[in-house]
């Protein structure tokens, strides 16, 4: 049963990387949390129905399912092979139970340069994809990432550049992750969320600490341990409309040597603080 407050708290599976499916599931149990985000990887360790059965038997549902993407390759093979990927994200993510599938777009390609051209080729795989989502009542949410992930992750910086893609289809098909580590910094980001309204697919919160490790994929702090207004940014999200789970994901090496139901603790209290 959800805890009184607690019940559109998702818990992303990577703030407790240190579990399994099974234990991370379990955990979100006992401190009642709603949601559970899930990693393709660790579902994959367990089986797929396995993990769907695990969440449905502990009462809770799956907000997200983390993650498709990796849409830039120019040569035809490797394109080819993305969008089979990306396919079967998404019936995976049907298989789970939850509506939304969120897309790191990708980088670019070694020795390329051309980032117009690759993020027209994410534009046409979106468009490839889109109807293979639809069909299986699954939303496909571009999430833009700090521009330092330009190169190699994600040639989406912006609120408004992965607007600029989701826009061009139906809004219960493409939506936008709107992640507080990476757009918390964008000047125009309370125009952008405003602009996003119904396409807001999933909220999620993680905070910028200093300094940034030298691995920068794993900077992201607790909610108030950083330099992210938390409540400005929730009220613009909740402004636009946004009333679905507001999921915590963190990637902290310092983290995830935690012991999971302390981290899970930090979560909730943290949570309760930015929500009261």
């Amino acid at each position: 049963m959800n805890a009184p407050g607690l019940e559109r708290l998702s818990l992303n599976q990577k703030t407790v990387d240190q579990w399994g499916v099974r234990q991370v599931v379990d955990g979100c149990a006992r401190a009642g949390i709603g949601a559970v985000g899930l990693w393709r990887e660790p579902v994959a360790d367990i089986g797929l129905e396995k993990a769907a059965k695990l969440v449905r038997d502990a009462g809770l549902r799956v907000s997200t399912l983390c993650r498709g993407g990796f849409l830039t390759a120019a040569d035809p093979d490797a394109r080819a092979a993305a969008l089979a990927d990306n396919r079967r994200a998404i019936e995976e993510a049907a298989t789970l139970g939850t509506g939304v599938l969120v897309l790191v777009v990708g980088g670019l390609p070694a020795g390329d340069r051309d980032l117009p051209a690759a993020r027209r080729r994410v534009a046409d795989a979106v468009a490839e994809l889109a109807p293979h989502a639809q069909a299986h009542g699954v939303r496909l949410a571009l999430e833009p990432l700090h521009p330092m992930y330009c190169a190699d992750r994600a040639v989406l910086s912006t609120l408004a550049q992965a607007l600029d893609v989701a826009e061009r289809f139906p809004v219960d098909r493409v939506g936008v992750a709107v992640d507080t580590f990476h757009v918390w910094w964008d000047p125009q980001i309370d125009a952008q969320i405003a602009r996003a309204g119904a396409r807001i697919a999933t909220y999620q919160l993680a905070d910028w600490v200093l300094p940034l490790p030298a691995d920068v994929l794993l900077g992201r702090g607790y909610p108030g341990d950083g330099h992210v207004d938390f409540p400005a940014l929730t009220a613009a999200v909740g402004a636009a409309g946004y009333t679905g789970d507001v999921e915590v994901e963190i990637f902290n090496a310092d983290v995830w040597a935690q012991d999971g139901d302390e981290v899970i603790a930090t979560v909730v209290d943290r949570y309760r603080s930015l929500m009261s």
